[in-house]
C-alpha cells in the first residue's frame, strides 16, 4: 500500500465517520460489511486484511467523492 492510499484511505474513513456520526455499529457500517463480506468478515488473511480493505475502501471513497 503505497503512502498515497494510507492518506487517502484515512481521509476517506474519517469523512464517512462524520456522514455517519461514527456510529460504526449503525445501519450504514452494518450494510457495508454485508455486502462487502457475506459472512461478516474476510475469508482469509483476519485483522490485518480487514483494515488493509477498509483503507483501500477510504481511498476509494475520498478520491469519488473529489470527483463530484
Amino acid at each position: 500500500m503505497t503512502p498515497r492510499t494510507l492518506i487517502e484511505g484515512l481521509l476517506g474513513l474519517t469523512a464517512l465517520g462524520f456522514s455517519t456520526r461514527f456510529r460504526v455499529g449503525g445501519a450504514y457500517w452494518r450494510w457495508r460489511m454485508h455486502t462487502a463480506f457475506p459472512g461478516g468478515r474476510p475469508a482469509e488473511g483476519g485483522r490485518m486484511a480487514l483494515v488493509r480493505l477498509a483503507l483501500e475502501y477510504g481511498a476509494w471513497a475520498w478520491r469519488t467523492r473529489r470527483l463530484r
